[in-house]
């Protein structure tokens, strides 16, 4: 199993839940949560065993996080057009997205990771560089992953499973339907 399947079961993401996580709201308040696990593990050399209650709290949050908020009206956002591309992203076995993409995401997601033992070095010895270093490397990279996947979106004209669409539709599609619909 691929990392980004493994990551997808182990956070329960069926159809309702890619759909609420499609909300900017939801986006936006993941964004700093690696940043907020940082400071929290940072903590333990002020506050020791206590340290453990924002981290749990931060385990709780990322869990819920894709499923607090309604999926979003339309899909036109920067943010779900990023999520869309991350599941266009994911399904790239059975449905091929273009070269530029996949070498362009592949580096996005390498630079993460490499900011990822980078930021564990700095929480170990607790070098404030290294894990503020650490931490603007994996979620800088990050973003621009998201970013990747918008721009993914709109170039496969943004058809993927999507609330209150269908595979293949646009939002263009949805829109002309509403106003036939009244």
């Amino acid at each position: 199993m691929r990392i980004g399947h493994a990551i997808t079961a182990m956070m329960a993401m069926d159809e309702a839940t890619w759909a609420r996580h499609a909300n900017p709201w939801s986006v936006w308040t993941r964004v700093p949560i690696l940043a907020a696990f940082a400071l929290a593990l940072y903590a333990r050399a002020w506050i020791g065993a206590w340290a453990a209650l924002p981290v749990a709290a931060l385990v709780v949050w990322t869990f819920l996080n894709p499923r607090v908020f309604p999926p979003p009206r339309d899909l036109t956002s920067w943010a779900a057009r990023g999520v869309m591309g991350e599941r266009l992203w994911l399904a790239r076995r059975t449905r091929p997205i273009p070269r530029h993409h996949v070498h362009a995401a592949t580096a996005l997601l390498a630079a993460s990771a490499l900011g990822l033992p980078v930021l564990a070095y700095g929480l170990v010895v607790l070098d404030p560089w290294a894990t503020a270093c650490g931490t603007l490397l994996a979620s800088g990279a990050k973003l621009w992953f998201v970013d990747r996947m918008a721009w993914l979106t709109d170039e496969m004209d943004g058809a993927t499973q999507a609330p209150g669409g269908r595979i293949g539709e646009t939002a263009g599609d949805r829109s002309a339907g509403s106003d036939e619909n009244g």
